[in-house]
């Protein structure tokens, strides 16, 4: 049966309508949801947007129709959001499309993934990130120039754009992944991965921490680049007593926001020269 894009892909809480409301500040207005009235923030008087639903259907329909069918199989969608829905992460995950990272001690297996962020209220501009998960810990991460070749933001966000993209995406998956199969096999039992990680983190609590987190991931994968790039998704994944490193809790909706702040650390500290650089001993 083909897939109805008008009624069985976007969350019914987040299909309305926007609507605008005038401030009593200059040049500025209110973003409502529609279909409860709530105020979802201000925004600049000539500020425009599609709605949610319009936006991820043409996403969606465009990522089942551009792909090969083999690989999205068993495609499969987790929903984000944040700032009252405001803002909204679409993270599809591509189980099909699979590669093996082999190190001296542990195999695991990676899938393709596709990002996308749409925001209401000013807070994101329509944005593509492609990635990459880990089955093994069910990690994920956007990654170094992988994405940032693959972004596109509001001025220059176009359908066609993105398709050119995800025609690319099966050949960037490949490629990005042999490089993390070179990681796998890239000895780092000589290399003082601490103070690396001091000159790559600002924050020396942090760069602690990660350190402490590579030893554990270290102890299942080896001691290996591809051990250190998985602490790093691990940090990405998981704000709790798993890594250490736990959000503080703000009492705003902001939880998805900070999570994927932290990808995009991930994928700057993955194309930092010291990182891309980096060789055994």
């Amino acid at each position: 049966m083909p897939f109805d894009y008008t009624t069985d892909f976007v969350p019914p809480t987040l299909d309305f309508e926007v609507e605008f409301e005038p401030t009593k500040f200059k040049d500025k207005k209110y973003v409502l949801n529609a279909n409860t009235g709530e105020y979802l923030g201000i925004v600049g008087k000539d500020f425009r947007c599609a709605n949610h639903g319009d936006f991820f259907r043409r996403v969606q329909q465009t990522v089942t129709e551009t792909l090969r069918p083999e690989d999205t199989m068993n495609i499969n969608y987790k929903w984000k959001r944040a700032r009252g829905d405001a803002w909204v992460m679409l993270d599809i995950g591509l189980p099909d499309m699979q590669v093996e990272i082999e190190t001296d001690r542990h195999t695991t297996t990676l899938g393709n993934r596709i990002i996308s962020l749409h925001g209401i209220d000013g807070s994101c501009s329509n944005q593509a990130y492609f990635g990459v998960i880990d089955f093994f810990c069910i990690n994920g991460s956007i990654v170094g120039d992988y994405d940032k070749v693959r972004k596109k933001n509001t001025s220059n966000f176009t359908l066609d754009g993105f398709i050119n993209d995800l025609q690319n995406i099966r050949r960037d998956f490949y490629e990005e992944t042999a490089k993390m199969k070179v990681w796998g096999r890239t000895d780092l039992k000589y290399v003082d991965v601490e103070a690396l990680l001091e000159t790559m983190i600002p924050s020396k609590r942090k760069a602690q921490r990660m350190f402490e987190l590579y030893n554990i991931e270290r102890q299942t994968r080896g001691a290996n680049k591809w051990a250190l790039y998985s602490a790093f998704t691990n940090y990405a994944s998981y704000a709790d007593e798993r890594n250490g490193f736990k959000l503080r809790d703000t009492g705003n909706d902001t939880r998805s926001v900070s999570m994927f702040s932290r990808e995009q650390e991930v994928s700057k500290w993955v194309s930092d020269n010291r990182f891309t650089q980096l060789q055994a001993a």
